[in-house]
């Protein structure tokens, strides 16, 4: 296990190392953190450009990862603890220099398993929240301490610099779904958060943690909202403890098309969650930067790969070279492969295959999003824990080795072909966009790529502390890290984010 945690004087080593980048203080915790931070949402052990992307980010100048229990089932976790143990051990960092936050409430995949394991033998958790066929959800100090155990136990660490109440509006939404008064739900909620916090608290003085606040996608909302998360009642609660209670940070979403952290006045004295949190010198944690979700609509707030259309016979000529290199894989290299069991080929074949799916769907994606949100959150997951896979074993077996990078580059070029058919709108789209940007504030106007500039906008904001990242590879976090250093001082940005809001509500009516 790593010992040790972050510390005032080993954040502050770390800023003095990279100077040319912004460091703020993560309200009053004491610590100095990043601009951005490793968001861990989809990243997961054994793929090896995930590790290849942290090992980048800590030691090109981001020193705060974001991570939960229910990322990549425990997987996230993981790969942290191994990425960690790897630059300590090779002295490329030092415990004390970065900040390591995890979440806990979720019961998902292996949680929800180890919950109806113990509801069989008559000990379950307390205060479950039975949301949905294969989720749960649950605030009960006995849930929590299980959890803190095991996500320490996975990131093999001693200690936690921050653990955060993951989405306790899970209660709020069940609840109303039950058709709970909603005074009684959130005497209820708040209840719940309070005997959370209290717990923390003790895990403070046991050292397993060293602060703790609550992550929430409603801390933005508006007040009227059924699952709203108020910022001062959560405050009040922490200082009802004491004065000197740990409460030291919360996480919430922020992007362009969902501004509502500074523009939603859902605080008394119109007041926003910003606000709030400045004054109480929360430390601020941003994670959605370049998902916003407007409507029913997702956006990628990234630039556009693809930006012409191919033709429709190269597009399906792409996809027949994808299937002829897919069936030379599993119908003449995996079979001369005795180290590999049957079965397992058989999953090799499900798990990575994916030529026959864009044969019958390639045109019926709907839209540039859509199609990069199945891309990036079902095919490339799958198709890369594949391959890690048989790169392991393509030191035995010559066909493998040359079979892997010449598929990788037919499986890029077919993705690129299915793209090519959302481009035109997909450009346009980001014209509008930059646009918007530009009109907004004289300083998200200067040159940068979309994501850039998306990530510009929030770390120009005043209250804001680290803007969490998805960083799955080295181009990312590259692109990333080149925003860091051409940073943009930090102001009070209100009108700049209510000239966005107003343009962003017809961006789509065109």
């Amino acid at each position: 296990m790593i010992s040790g945690y972050a510390t005032p004087g080993g954040t502050r080593l770390f800023a003095d190392q990279f100077s040319t980048c912004p460091f703020t203080p993560l309200g009053g915790t004491g610590l100095l953190v990043s601009g951005a931070g490793f968001g861990c949402y989809r990243v997961n052990a054994g793929v090896a450009a995930h590790k290849k992307a942290l090992k980048k980010a800590l030691t090109g100048g981001i020193n705060l990862i974001d991570t939960s229990a229910n990322y990549a089932d425990g997987g996230s976790e993981q790969l942290v603890g191994q990425v960690l143990k790897d630059l300590i051990e090779s002295d490329r960092i030092n415990r004390a220099q970065v900040v390591v936050v995890s979440k806990g409430g979720y019961l998902q995949g292996k949680n929800y398993a180890l919950s109806q394991q113990r509801k069989r033998e008559g000990n379950p958790f307390e205060e479950i929240v039975e949301y949905a066929d294969g989720l749960e959800h649950c605030l009960h100090p006995g849930f929590l301490d299980d959890q803190i155990g095991r996500s320490l136990e996975r990131l093999g660490l001693e200690t936690l610099d921050g653990y955060l109440l993951h989405n306790p509006e899970y209660f709020l939404g069940w609840a109303h779904k039950q058709g709970m008064d909603r005074e009684r739900g959130e005497r209820e909620y708040y209840r719940r958060i309070d005997q959370a916090f209290r717990f923390l608290e003790e895990e403070v003085d046991r050292g397993r943690i060293r602060f703790y606040g609550i992550s929430s996608n409603t801390f933005p909302a508006p007040a009227d909202d059924p699952e709203f998360t108020s910022l001062k009642r959560v405050w009040e609660i922490a200082e009802s403890i004491g004065r000197d209670h740990h409460c030291r940070v919360i996480q919430l979403p922020f992007n362009l098309f969902e501004p509502g952290a500074a523009v939603e006045k859902n605080q008394p004295d119109e007041k926003t969650v910003l606000d709030v949190a400045r004054e109480k010198r929360l430390g601020v944690l941003i994670n959605r930067p370049l998902n916003a979700f407007t409507g029913r609509r997702m956006v990628r707030l990234s630039s556009i790969e693809v930006r012409s259309r191919m033709d429709y016979k190269e597009i399906i000529q792409c996809i027949k070279d994808l299937a002829q290199s897919e069936t030379r894989l599993w119908r003449k290299i995996l079979p001369g492969m005795e180290s590999i069991p049957g079965g397992l080929r058989v999953r090799i074949k499900q798990q990575g295959c994916f030529a026959e799916t864009l044969k019958h769907h390639w045109r019926t994606f709907g839209s540039y999003e859509r199609w990069r949100e199945a891309k990036d959150g079902i095919f490339l997951p799958r198709i890369q824990g594949v391959m890690d896979f048989l790169i392991a074993h393509a030191d035995h077996n010559s066909d493998l080795a040359a079979w892997i990078p010449s598929h990788e580059r037919i499986l890029d070029r077919a993705f690129r072909a299915v793209a090519s058919i959302y481009a035109d709108d997909a450009v346009a789209l980001e014209k509008r966009i930059l646009t918007m940007l530009s009109k907004a504030d004289d300083a998200w106007a200067k040159s940068g790529t979309l994501s850039q500039k998306a990530i510009r906008a929030l770390l120009s904001t005043a209250g804001v502390s680290t803007v969490l990242v998805g960083m799955r590879k080295e181009t990312y976090v590259s692109d990333v890290l080149a925003e860091l250093h051409h940073s943009t001082e930090k102001a009070d940005r209100t009108d700049a984010w209510n000239r966005l809001r107003k343009d962003a509500e017809n961006i789509f009516a065109r």
